[in-house]
C-alpha cells in the first residue's frame, strides 16, 4: 500500500468512530464491562479525540510533511509495540505511527485495553485487503527489528534488559503538573478540573501536582472540582478517596477536600487516585525552568504553557515522553 491509501483508511476509521454504528456501540459497551475504569463517557471521550485529532486526512497530511516516508530502498521493519492500558486506546498513537511509516506492527496490547484497540485495528483490515499484512497481535514479541514499549518504572527495567540490543523507545512513568498564579478565572479552573479528573486521573497527561504562589486561595479550585463529584458513584474511585483520606487523618497531615477530591501539601509529583499534591513557589519563572528539566513531567498546564483543559487533547505531534516516534521509525 502507498501512503495516501493508508491515510484514506485511517480517515475512514475516524468517520466510523464518529458515526457511532451499533457495532461500535456494542464494542464500547463490552470494553466498559471488561474494565470498569473505562466508563462509557471516558471511552467516548478518548475515541472521539482520536477521531478528531488523529484521524483527520488534512491533519495527517500536514503532520507527515515533516518526515520522509517510503524513501526508495527502505525495508519494512517489524516493530514490537507493548501498549499501556491506563486509559482507553492510549496505545493507538504508536500503532498509527508504525502504520503510516510503512512498517509492520507486532502488538502486545494491555490486558486492560484489548477490546477497543483490537476492534479498531481489525476494522482497517476489513476495508483494505492488504492491511492485515501490516499488523499482528502477539503475547510474545520475539523476532522484531525494533521495539516501542510503554509501562511503569519497574517494567521499563525489564524492557531495557530484553530490548537493549535493538532500536527502541522505552517509556516510564510520567505525570503532568499545573503552575498557577492566582489570576485564573472560574472557567479556567473548571477546565483545570478536566485536566485533573478526566479518566479518574490515571493518564500521564493528568495533572497530579499543583505549584501555587504563597497565600494562594484554594477555595475557588475546590469549588470547580465539584464538577467531578459524580466520580464518587464509581466504587473503585470512592474506595481510593476514603483510603487516602484515612491515611492523611491518621498521619495527622494537613489536607483540604471538597468531598470528592483531596488536596495536600506534598513535594511528590505523583499522587494516588482522588488526591492532588501541591507545593508553594516564590518565583514562577524559576519553577517553570526547573520543571522543564524533570523527566517525569509529561506536560505543564498553565498560562503560557499547555492551555487549561487541553492536557488530555494531544495532537499528532505531541509524542509521549517528548520522543519523536515518527523520526525513530523513519530512521530504522
Amino acid at each position: 500500500m502507498i501512503l495516501p491509501q493508508r491515510i484514506k483508511l485511517l480517515s475512514r476509521l475516524g468517520e466510523y468512530i464518529k458515526e457511532g454504528s451499533q457495532e461500535w456501540l456494542t464494542i464500547k459497551e463490552r470494553a466498559s464491562r471488561e474494565n470498569p475504569w473505562f466508563t462509557p463517557n471516558f471511552i467516548n471521550l478518548a475515541s472521539e479525540n482520536i477521531a478528531e485529532l488523529f484521524l483527520s486526512e488534512a491533519l495527517l497530511n500536514e503532520w507527515l510533511t515533516k518526515y520522509e516516508i517510503g524513501v526508495k530502498g527502505n525495508k519494512a521493519a517489524r516493530v514490537g509495540i507493548v501498549m499501556a492500558g491506563n486509559i482507553p486506546l492510549v496505545g493507538f498513537h504508536d500503532f498509527l505511527c508504525v502504520f503510516v511509516s510503512g512498517h509492520i506492527s507486532v502488538i502486545k496490547p494491555s490486558s486492560k485495553d484489548v477490546v477497543l484497540i483490537k476492534h479498531l485495528i481489525e476494522k482497517l483490515s476489513e476495508w483494505g485487503k492488504n492491511v492485515s499484512s501490516y499488523f499482528s497481535f502477539a503475547e510474545n514479541l520475539k523476532g522484531c527489528d525494533a521495539y516501542i514499549a510503554t509501562g511503569s518504572n519497574n517494567s521499563s527495567r525489564y524492557f531495557e534488559y530484553y530490548f537493549s540490543k535493538y532500536p527502541h523507545i522505552i517509556r516510564k512513568n510520567r505525570t503532568s503538573v499545573a503552575v498557577l498564579d492566582g489570576t485564573e478565572t472560574k472557567d479556567e479552573l473548571e477546565l483545570l478540573a478536566d485536566d485533573i479528573q478526566l479518566y479518574f486521573g490515571l493518564g500521564c497527561r493528568n495533572v497530579t501536582k499543583l505549584y501555587v504562589p504563597q497565600g494562594y486561595d484554594f477555595l475557588k479550585l475546590l469549588d470547580a472540582l465539584h464538577k467531578y463529584d459524580h466520580l464518587l458513584d464509581f466504587h473503585k474511585y470512592k474506595h481510593n478517596f476514603d483510603y487516602q483520606l484515612a491515611l492523611l487523618i491518621m498521619g495527622n497531615k494537613l489536607y483540604m477536600n471538597n468531598g470528592s477530591v483531596i488536596l495536600t501539601e506534598n513535594p511528590t509529583l505523583f499522587a494516588p487516585v482522588s488526591q492532588v499534591n501541591y507545593e508553594y513557589y516564590t518565583e514562577k519563572a524559576e519553577i517553570l525552568n526547573q520543571l522543564k528539566n524533570i523527566d517525569d513531567v509529561q506536560c505543564i498546564v498553565g498560562h503560557t504553557q499547555v492551555p487549561f483543559g487541553q492536557a488530555q487533547q494531544p495532537g499528532l505531534s505531541d509524542y509521549a515522553d517528548g520522543v519523536d516516534t515518527m523520526k525513530f521509525l523513519t530512521e530504522l
